[in-house]
Protein backbone atom coordinates (compact mmCIF):
# COMPACT_ATOMS: atom_id res chain seq x y z
CA UNK A 1 0.00 0.00 0.00
CA UNK A 2 2.48 2.20 0.97
CA UNK A 3 4.55 1.84 -2.69
CA UNK A 4 1.04 2.04 -4.38
CA UNK A 5 0.70 5.57 -2.34
CA UNK A 6 4.27 6.68 -3.44
CA UNK A 7 3.44 5.53 -6.84
CA UNK A 8 0.43 8.00 -7.39
CA UNK A 9 2.29 10.48 -5.29
CA UNK A 10 4.75 10.91 -7.54
CA UNK A 11 2.69 10.72 -10.36
CA UNK A 12 1.09 13.51 -9.16
CA UNK A 13 4.06 15.40 -9.14
CA UNK A 14 4.71 14.57 -12.79
CA UNK A 15 1.31 15.96 -13.76
CA UNK A 16 1.92 18.95 -11.90
CA UNK A 17 4.99 19.66 -13.19
CA UNK A 18 4.13 18.97 -17.01
CA UNK A 19 1.33 21.68 -15.80
CA UNK A 20 3.63 24.05 -15.02
CA UNK A 21 5.76 23.94 -18.04
CA UNK A 22 2.80 24.09 -20.25
CA UNK A 23 1.15 27.06 -18.38
CA UNK A 24 4.77 28.83 -18.63
CA UNK A 25 4.74 27.85 -22.29
CA UNK A 26 1.18 29.50 -22.91
CA UNK A 27 2.13 32.74 -21.67
CA UNK A 28 5.98 32.94 -23.47
CA UNK A 29 7.46 33.94 -26.68
CA UNK A 30 10.66 32.20 -27.12
CA UNK A 31 13.22 33.89 -29.58
CA UNK A 32 16.38 32.47 -30.48
CA UNK A 33 18.67 35.41 -32.25
CA UNK A 34 20.89 32.62 -33.99
CA UNK A 35 24.50 33.51 -35.46
CA UNK A 36 24.63 33.29 -38.22
CA UNK A 37 27.93 35.88 -39.35
CA UNK A 38 26.34 39.05 -39.94
CA UNK A 39 22.98 37.92 -41.81
CA UNK A 40 19.32 37.06 -40.12
CA UNK A 41 18.19 33.80 -38.78
CA UNK A 42 15.36 34.11 -35.67
CA UNK A 43 13.39 31.03 -34.51
CA UNK A 44 10.42 32.00 -33.19
CA UNK A 45 8.36 29.83 -30.55
CA UNK A 46 4.83 31.33 -29.83
CA UNK A 47 3.15 30.06 -26.74
CA UNK A 48 0.92 27.78 -28.76
CA UNK A 49 4.03 25.64 -29.43
CA UNK A 50 3.91 26.68 -33.36
CA UNK A 51 7.18 28.08 -34.91
CA UNK A 52 8.38 30.31 -37.13
CA UNK A 53 12.00 30.97 -38.41
CA UNK A 54 12.70 34.63 -39.81
CA UNK A 55 15.16 34.40 -42.89
CA UNK A 56 17.93 31.24 -43.05
CA UNK A 57 21.39 32.88 -43.16
CA UNK A 58 23.88 31.93 -45.71
CA UNK A 59 24.27 28.88 -47.87
CA UNK A 60 25.91 25.62 -46.36
CA UNK A 61 26.41 23.96 -43.08
CA UNK A 62 27.37 26.22 -41.03
CA UNK A 63 24.12 28.62 -40.45
CA UNK A 64 21.34 25.17 -41.11
CA UNK A 65 23.32 24.13 -37.63
CA UNK A 66 23.18 26.72 -36.32
CA UNK A 67 19.52 27.18 -36.94
CA UNK A 68 18.80 23.23 -36.34
CA UNK A 69 20.49 23.53 -32.58
CA UNK A 70 18.04 25.82 -31.86
CA UNK A 71 14.69 23.78 -33.38
CA UNK A 72 16.29 21.13 -30.79
CA UNK A 73 16.73 23.04 -27.86
CA UNK A 74 12.82 23.73 -28.18
CA UNK A 75 11.99 20.10 -29.16
CA UNK A 76 10.56 20.86 -32.47
CA UNK A 77 10.21 18.94 -35.25
CA UNK A 78 8.81 21.07 -37.96
CA UNK A 79 9.15 24.55 -38.82
CA UNK A 80 5.43 25.77 -39.40
CA UNK A 81 6.29 29.10 -41.34
CA UNK A 82 9.33 30.32 -42.27
CA UNK A 83 9.59 33.73 -43.16
CA UNK A 84 11.57 35.27 -45.92
CA UNK A 85 12.22 39.36 -45.15
CA UNK A 86 13.88 39.30 -48.54
CA UNK A 87 16.17 37.31 -51.38
CA UNK A 88 19.61 38.60 -50.09
CA UNK A 89 21.73 35.00 -49.72
CA UNK A 90 22.67 35.94 -46.74
CA UNK A 91 18.80 36.05 -45.87
CA UNK A 92 17.11 33.33 -47.86
CA UNK A 93 20.92 31.48 -49.14
CA UNK A 94 20.42 28.63 -45.97
CA UNK A 95 17.00 27.49 -47.20
CA UNK A 96 18.18 24.00 -48.88
CA UNK A 97 20.18 23.12 -46.16
CA UNK A 98 17.73 23.79 -43.31
CA UNK A 99 14.61 21.65 -44.87
CA UNK A 100 17.46 18.82 -44.65
CA UNK A 101 17.83 18.94 -40.96
CA UNK A 102 14.04 19.91 -40.08
CA UNK A 103 11.08 20.52 -42.56
CA UNK A 104 9.19 23.70 -43.19
CA UNK A 105 5.55 23.70 -43.85
CA UNK A 106 4.64 26.87 -45.11
CA UNK A 107 6.66 29.59 -47.04
CA UNK A 108 6.03 33.09 -46.47
CA UNK A 109 7.85 36.05 -48.59
CA UNK A 110 7.08 39.13 -51.30
CA UNK A 111 6.75 37.51 -53.96
CA UNK A 112 9.00 37.57 -57.58
CA UNK A 113 12.36 38.78 -57.01
CA UNK A 114 12.73 42.63 -57.65
CA UNK A 115 15.99 41.84 -58.82
CA UNK A 116 17.09 40.05 -62.19
CA UNK A 117 20.60 39.46 -61.54
CA UNK A 118 23.24 39.38 -59.04
CA UNK A 119 24.82 42.49 -58.48
CA UNK A 120 28.66 42.85 -59.28
CA UNK A 121 30.59 43.88 -56.84
CA UNK A 122 28.42 43.13 -54.00
CA UNK A 123 28.82 39.66 -53.13
CA UNK A 124 24.97 39.23 -53.13
CA UNK A 125 24.20 35.93 -55.31
CA UNK A 126 20.59 37.20 -55.42
CA UNK A 127 19.46 35.20 -58.42
CA UNK A 128 21.45 32.04 -57.21
CA UNK A 129 19.97 31.79 -53.62
CA UNK A 130 16.32 33.03 -55.35
CA UNK A 131 17.00 30.11 -58.00
CA UNK A 132 17.64 27.40 -55.11
CA UNK A 133 14.44 28.72 -53.05
CA UNK A 134 11.63 28.73 -54.96
CA UNK A 135 11.43 24.93 -56.03
CA UNK A 136 11.68 24.50 -52.15
CA UNK A 137 8.78 26.65 -51.56
CA UNK A 138 6.70 25.85 -54.44
CA UNK A 139 6.45 22.32 -53.18
CA UNK A 140 5.05 23.19 -50.03
CA UNK A 141 2.31 25.99 -49.12
CA UNK A 142 3.32 29.56 -50.32
CA UNK A 143 1.73 32.49 -48.53
CA UNK A 144 2.66 36.33 -50.58
CA UNK A 145 2.70 38.81 -47.46
CA UNK A 146 1.16 42.45 -48.71
CA UNK A 147 1.20 45.12 -45.85
CA UNK A 148 -1.90 44.71 -43.45
CA UNK A 149 -1.82 40.80 -44.18
CA UNK A 150 -1.25 38.95 -41.21
CA UNK A 151 0.68 35.81 -40.55
CA UNK A 152 -1.33 33.06 -39.51
CA UNK A 153 0.84 31.44 -36.13
CA UNK A 154 -1.33 30.43 -32.94
CA UNK A 155 -0.59 32.55 -30.59
CA UNK A 156 1.01 35.89 -32.03
CA UNK A 157 -0.54 38.21 -33.86
CA UNK A 158 2.08 38.96 -36.34
CA UNK A 159 1.52 42.37 -38.70
CA UNK A 160 3.06 42.91 -41.89
CA UNK A 161 3.85 46.11 -42.41
CA UNK A 162 6.07 46.65 -45.71
CA UNK A 163 6.49 44.31 -48.67
CA UNK A 164 7.95 44.49 -52.18
CA UNK A 165 8.77 48.04 -51.70
CA UNK A 166 5.20 49.05 -50.33
CA UNK A 167 4.76 50.66 -46.65
CA UNK A 168 1.47 49.91 -44.84
CA UNK A 169 -0.93 53.06 -44.86
CA UNK A 170 -2.77 51.53 -42.04
CA UNK A 171 -1.80 52.86 -38.18
CA UNK A 172 -1.71 49.34 -36.30
CA UNK A 173 -4.06 49.11 -33.14
CA UNK A 174 -3.30 52.00 -30.75
CA UNK A 175 -1.15 53.74 -33.08
CA UNK A 176 -1.67 56.58 -35.74
CA UNK A 177 -0.72 59.93 -34.13
CA UNK A 178 1.29 62.76 -35.70
CA UNK A 179 4.76 62.43 -35.82
CA UNK A 180 6.42 66.00 -34.69
CA UNK A 181 10.22 63.99 -35.45
CA UNK A 182 8.80 64.63 -39.28
CA UNK A 183 10.23 67.48 -39.58
CA UNK A 184 13.52 66.86 -38.95
CA UNK A 185 13.84 64.06 -41.39
CA UNK A 186 16.10 63.84 -44.56
CA UNK A 187 15.79 61.48 -47.51
CA UNK A 188 18.21 59.37 -49.19
CA UNK A 189 18.40 58.57 -53.00
CA UNK A 190 17.59 55.33 -53.15
CA UNK A 191 18.24 54.63 -56.79
CA UNK A 192 21.71 56.41 -56.31
CA UNK A 193 22.92 53.03 -54.28
CA UNK A 194 22.77 49.71 -55.29
CA UNK A 195 23.51 48.65 -51.90
CA UNK A 196 19.70 50.87 -51.01
CA UNK A 197 18.25 49.63 -54.19
CA UNK A 198 16.42 46.49 -55.24
CA UNK A 199 15.53 43.45 -52.59
CA UNK A 200 17.05 45.82 -49.56
CA UNK A 201 13.87 47.99 -50.19
CA UNK A 202 11.38 45.13 -50.85
CA UNK A 203 12.38 43.36 -47.30
CA UNK A 204 9.26 42.01 -46.11
CA UNK A 205 8.52 43.85 -42.19
CA UNK A 206 6.48 42.59 -39.21
CA UNK A 207 5.24 43.70 -35.79
CA UNK A 208 5.42 40.72 -33.97
CA UNK A 209 3.01 41.10 -30.66
CA UNK A 210 2.35 38.58 -27.60
CA UNK A 211 -0.48 40.60 -25.50
CA UNK A 212 0.88 43.73 -24.37
CA UNK A 213 4.76 42.79 -25.31
CA UNK A 214 5.75 44.16 -29.10
CA UNK A 215 8.66 43.58 -31.14
CA UNK A 216 9.26 44.93 -34.89
CA UNK A 217 11.66 43.56 -37.39
CA UNK A 218 11.89 45.18 -40.89
CA UNK A 219 14.47 42.82 -42.60
CA UNK A 220 17.02 44.99 -44.34
CA UNK A 221 13.70 47.93 -45.34
CA UNK A 222 16.07 51.21 -46.61
CA UNK A 223 15.92 54.45 -44.44
CA UNK A 224 13.14 56.08 -47.33
CA UNK A 225 10.50 53.39 -46.25
CA UNK A 226 11.14 53.77 -42.52
CA UNK A 227 10.12 56.50 -43.45
CA UNK A 228 7.06 56.29 -44.76
CA UNK A 229 6.20 54.12 -41.96
CA UNK A 230 6.50 57.02 -39.42
CA UNK A 231 5.72 60.11 -41.37
CA UNK A 232 3.62 61.83 -40.71
CA UNK A 233 1.46 59.70 -38.72
CA UNK A 234 3.41 56.89 -36.71
CA UNK A 235 2.22 54.07 -38.25
CA UNK A 236 3.37 51.35 -35.87
CA UNK A 237 2.67 53.03 -32.20
CA UNK A 238 5.60 51.77 -29.61
CA UNK A 239 7.97 49.44 -29.21
CA UNK A 240 9.41 46.60 -26.61
CA UNK A 241 12.42 45.26 -28.58
CA UNK A 242 13.64 46.52 -31.97
CA UNK A 243 15.33 44.01 -33.99
CA UNK A 244 17.92 46.88 -35.77
CA UNK A 245 17.55 47.18 -39.67
CA UNK A 246 19.80 45.89 -42.24
CA UNK A 247 22.20 44.90 -39.48
CA UNK A 248 22.88 48.20 -38.03
CA UNK A 249 23.73 49.62 -41.64
CA UNK A 250 23.64 53.23 -41.56
CA UNK A 251 21.46 53.24 -44.94
CA UNK A 252 18.48 51.69 -42.51
CA UNK A 253 17.93 52.71 -39.21
CA UNK A 254 16.45 56.01 -40.05
CA UNK A 255 16.62 58.39 -36.62
CA UNK A 256 13.09 59.30 -37.25
CA UNK A 257 11.64 56.10 -37.11
CA UNK A 258 13.79 54.87 -34.22
CA UNK A 259 12.55 58.02 -32.34
CA UNK A 260 9.09 57.03 -33.26
CA UNK A 261 8.96 53.78 -31.96
CA UNK A 262 10.58 54.73 -28.93
CA UNK A 263 12.41 50.82 -28.31
CA UNK A 264 13.10 49.81 -24.46
CA UNK A 265 15.53 47.12 -26.03
CA UNK A 266 17.55 46.66 -29.31
CA UNK A 267 18.82 43.91 -30.57
CA UNK A 268 21.90 44.37 -33.29
CA UNK A 269 22.24 41.29 -36.07
CA UNK A 270 25.60 42.17 -37.19
CA UNK A 271 28.60 40.38 -38.16
CA UNK A 272 32.05 41.90 -36.31
CA UNK A 273 32.50 42.68 -39.99
CA UNK A 274 29.50 43.73 -41.57
CA UNK A 275 26.70 46.32 -40.13
CA UNK A 276 27.46 48.04 -36.60
CA UNK A 277 28.12 51.61 -38.72
CA UNK A 278 29.05 54.19 -36.17
CA UNK A 279 26.03 56.42 -37.14
CA UNK A 280 23.71 53.96 -36.14
CA UNK A 281 25.48 53.52 -32.94
CA UNK A 282 24.88 56.68 -32.20
CA UNK A 283 21.23 56.77 -33.61
CA UNK A 284 20.95 54.16 -30.52
CA UNK A 285 22.91 56.05 -27.91
CA UNK A 286 21.28 59.22 -28.53
CA UNK A 287 17.41 57.60 -28.00
CA UNK A 288 16.01 58.78 -24.44
CA UNK A 289 13.72 55.33 -24.56
CA UNK A 290 16.64 53.08 -24.73
CA UNK A 291 17.62 50.80 -21.82
CA UNK A 292 20.04 49.02 -23.32
CA UNK A 293 21.70 47.43 -26.80
CA UNK A 294 22.26 43.66 -27.35
CA UNK A 295 24.66 42.38 -29.84
CA UNK A 296 25.22 39.48 -31.85
CA UNK A 297 28.72 40.50 -32.43
CA UNK A 298 31.64 42.82 -31.53
CA UNK A 299 31.18 45.60 -34.39
CA UNK A 300 35.07 46.18 -35.00
CA UNK A 301 35.02 49.12 -37.28
CA UNK A 302 32.41 51.26 -34.47
CA UNK A 303 35.79 50.78 -31.58
CA UNK A 304 34.78 49.73 -27.97
CA UNK A 305 33.47 53.40 -27.62
CA UNK A 306 30.58 53.29 -30.13
CA UNK A 307 29.77 49.13 -29.02
CA UNK A 308 27.68 48.08 -26.13
CA UNK A 309 28.83 46.29 -22.91
CA UNK A 310 30.64 43.94 -22.92
CA UNK A 311 28.39 41.60 -21.41
CA UNK A 312 25.81 42.35 -23.34
CA UNK A 313 27.82 40.82 -26.21
CA UNK A 314 27.17 37.24 -27.46
CA UNK A 315 30.28 36.83 -30.02
CA UNK A 316 33.32 39.26 -29.34
CA UNK A 317 35.33 37.71 -31.64
CA UNK A 318 34.89 35.42 -34.99
CA UNK A 319 35.59 32.23 -33.35
CA UNK A 320 32.52 31.21 -31.39
CA UNK A 321 28.60 31.31 -32.55
CA UNK A 322 26.68 32.05 -29.45
CA UNK A 323 22.69 33.48 -29.71
CA UNK A 324 20.92 35.72 -27.66
CA UNK A 325 17.46 34.30 -26.25
CA UNK A 326 14.33 36.53 -26.04
CA UNK A 327 11.10 35.27 -23.15
CA UNK A 328 8.52 37.53 -23.70
CA UNK A 329 5.19 37.04 -21.59
CA UNK A 330 1.72 38.67 -22.36
CA UNK A 331 2.14 40.94 -19.17
CA UNK A 332 4.46 42.64 -21.44
CA UNK A 333 7.89 41.18 -19.62
CA UNK A 334 10.27 39.64 -21.25
CA UNK A 335 13.99 38.64 -20.83
CA UNK A 336 17.13 38.40 -22.70
CA UNK A 337 19.72 36.14 -22.61
CA UNK A 338 23.36 35.96 -23.64
CA UNK A 339 24.15 32.10 -24.37
CA UNK A 340 28.13 32.79 -24.06
CA UNK A 341 28.14 34.06 -20.61
CA UNK A 342 25.08 33.03 -19.19
CA UNK A 343 24.34 36.39 -18.78
CA UNK A 344 20.38 37.63 -18.68
CA UNK A 345 18.55 40.75 -17.85
CA UNK A 346 14.53 41.34 -17.04
CA UNK A 347 12.64 44.52 -17.98
CA UNK A 348 9.50 45.30 -16.66
CA UNK A 349 6.18 45.99 -18.98
CA UNK A 350 5.79 48.96 -21.08
CA UNK A 351 3.79 51.41 -19.21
Amino acid sequence: MRLKTLSVTFAAALLSIGAAVAAQRANTLTVYFVDVEGGQASLFVAPSGESMLVDSGFPGDRDADRIAAAAKLEGLTQIDYFVNTHYHTDHIGGVPQVVARIPIRTFVDHGVSVETADTPGTGRGTMQAYNAYTPIRDAGRHIVGKPDDTIPIKGLNVHIVSAAAVTTTRALPGAGAANPACAESVTKDDQANTQIAGENGASLGMVIELGRFRMLDLGDLTWNHEHDLVCPRNLLGPIDLYLTTHHGQDISNNPVLVKAVAPRVAIMNNGSRKGGMIPTFQTLHAQSTLLDLWQLHFGMAAGAEHNTAEPLIANPDDTTSHYIKLSARSDGTFTLLNSRNNVSKDYAARR
